[in-house]
């Protein structure tokens, strides 16, 4: 398994991380998955003979039973590992039982840590955007979990790309712990965040960790143009995150050209094409079985030539919009080698 550095911090993680999003099995987590104790012991386990150090999960996955499960299915191997988890999400019907208010993240921060067994957290998320609470409460109360030492490093999640450049400015400005990873929603039947946050990610030097890499189930192996919903799946039953189908459908087309050239699986190969992409840090998995896990586990080790990146970037490729388009056009003269008598039209 390889190992890869943490966004600017020099703690590395596998490039494969396992999700516990399928643990419990409790509200609307059901339709994503049932996995209980035993079988989470045993893909846990898993995990580890295959190389993988890095987990993660949030306390409101099945109400917080993902993050009870996980911290037993670890258990002296705690520190072994890198641990994630997330705060922001409802975990109860109060008005404060949900955000990143300073009161929130430090009622959570305890409940968390109780549901996993341990005394720190190695990667503390923020699960998305709270429009009432300002940075620098929320960013202030991350430090002072940094500073006591419940917390390691902090880490962000589905934030639009003025979201995190202002956090990160605000720690910058006050002398904050800053956000140095990204969980977001990233795969290659939606390459929306190379729009405006990959590039970002990179000048920042912000680590990516892409959850739902197969779309939902999109990418599975059981889709494909004769069979649009099959029973059974998670995504007939939860539709989410959206795919515009019909450029998804080309895309599964390339993946299974490919994937029959390289006698792999489609899902595989989708894992493999993000591992491929040099923004990413980790790709977070999961599995409801066994063969699953072990498919998943296999991308790590799947080499895909230049040739066939290429025709998978021209089937997923993002329509152009702008202003990504403007830009291009104007960094023509600043980036590649024009001959001067074209760089002016004559007189």
């Amino acid at each position: 398994m390889n190992m890869r550095q943490l966004g600017r911090t020099g703690l590395r993680v596998s490039e494969l991380c396992f999700g516990t999003m399928t643990f419990g099995g409790e509200g609307i987590y059901q339709a994503i998955g049932t996995t209980a104790q035993a079988e989470a012991d045993r893909m846990v386990g898993a995990c580890r003979d295959a190389g993988i150090n890095f987990f993660d999960t949030a306390d409101t996955y099945s109400m917080g039973r993902a993050e009870e499960i996980l911290g037993r299915a670890l258990g002296a191997r705690r520190k072994e590992v890198v641990v994630a988890t997330k705060v922001r999400g409802r975990v109860g019907a109060g008005p404060n039982d949900v955000g990143l208010s300073r009161g929130h993240i430090m009622d959570s921060i305890e409940g968390s840590l109780r549901r996993l067994g341990t005394d720190y957290i190695d990667l503390y998320q923020i699960h998305g955007y709270d429009a009432l609470t300002p940075w620098d409460e929320t960013l202030r109360a991350l430090d002072d979990l940094v500073r006591a030492g419940k917390v390691r490093y902090l880490g962000a999640s589905n934030l639009a790309a003025w979201h995190l450049m202002k956090a990160l400015g605000v720690s910058e400005r006050h002398g904050l712990e800053r956000f140095e990873t990204i969980q977001s929603y990233y795969s290659i039947a939606g390459r929306d965040l190379e729009r405006e946050l990959v590039p970002l990610m990179k000048s920042e030097q912000v680590g990516l960790l892409i959850w739902s890499p197969l779309a939902g189930g999109f990418l599975g192996g059981k889709f494909g143009r004769d069979q649009k919903s099959p029973t059974g799946t998670r995504r007939a039953g939860f539709n989410f995150p959206p795919v515009d189908e019909t450029r998804g459908y080309a895309v599964l087309d390339a993946l299974g050209e490919v994937a029959r050239e390289l006698e792999i699986s489609v899902p595989r190969l989708a894992l493999a094409w993000l591992l491929h992409q040099s923004v990413t840090t980790s790709v977070i998995v999961g599995a409801r079985n066994d063969e699953q896990l072990r498919d998943n586990l296999a991308a790590s080790a799947v080499k895909i030539s230049q040739a066939q990146l290429d025709r998978l970037d021209r089937a997923s490729a993002l329509p152009p919009e702008y202003p990504g388009w403007m830009v291009t056009v104007q960094s023509r003269d600043r980036l590649e080698a024009i001959p001067p008598e074209r760089r002016f039209a004559k007189t």
